[in-house]
């Protein structure tokens, strides 16, 4: 039986599970989140976010709990059962390999605008490069989604930075913006079922911290990685 090289570092585990997190479902798909909800998308995001960080609470106290667990599919087999095991396995490849190619579709669309080029071409090239990232060693790609995931992260907050300049009139020419918030039909124009409908959209654009349970197993110390 082939062992596992535990090359990868806690910062490693950190930023893998946060670039799950951050990719086109949020960069793209929280505009459909947007258009669906209203200004009351927070809260849709509110609620999905604490959801994320209770299943994560969960998964960190049933690895110090079962140690030698290395994947969230098997806290599923040990709970639960074979059957359970097998289920979360499956449902979880499917997911991904229906999740990879529209990763690769968002993100050609949005270079196709930059660079001039096809997107089915940019699409091909993205899937080339996901695949020659993914067959790296372990070390390789946890440096690679590292630095990567940091990208992502300092992009996010120069974003931030710039919607609250935006929102407290600094770069507005009409001064701040906060009332656009009630302008059009009031905060949640579409009542509250559709903030729940929102979260739908929302909790498919922060999945992917899970990774860290999978992604742990290539690490030192798997259970204190998948607890930090």
């Amino acid at each position: 039986m082939l062992e596992l090289s535990r090359s990868l570092q806690p910062r490693h585990i950190t930023m893998i599970s946060i670039g799950g997190i951050i990719g086109a479902g949020l960069f793209v798909g929280s505009s459909a989140s947007i258009a669906a909800t209203g200004p009351a998308v927070v809260l849709s995001y509110l609620i999905t976010g604490t959801l994320v960080l209770l299943v994560m609470r969960m998964l960190g106290e049933m690895a110090l709990a079962l140690p030698s667990v290395r994947s969230f599919t098997e806290f599923a087999r040990a709970g639960l059962g074979p059957w359970a095991g097998f289920v979360a396995g499956w449902l979880y490849w499917y997911f991904w390999i229906i999740v990879v190619p529209v990763e690769a579709i968002a993100g050609a669309r949005i270079l196709a605008d930059w660079l001039g080029f096809p997107a089915w071409l940019l699409g091909l090239v993205l899937m080339g490069i996901m695949t020659a990232v993914n067959l790296m060693s372990a070390r390789s790609y946890g440096e690679f989604e590292f630095w990567f995931a940091s990208i992502k992260v300092a992009a996010i907050i120069v974003f931030i930075a710039l919607a609250a300049a935006f929102a407290c009139g600094l770069t507005a020419p009409t001064g701040p913006t906060f009332s656009n918030l009630t302008a059009y039909g009031g905060f949640s124009p579409k009542g509250f079922l559709a903030v729940l409908a929102g979260a739908v959209t929302v909790y498919f654009s922060l999945t992917g911290a899970e990774i860290t349970t999978i992604a742990a197993a290539e690490s030192q110390q798997p259970a204190r990685a998948v607890a930090r």
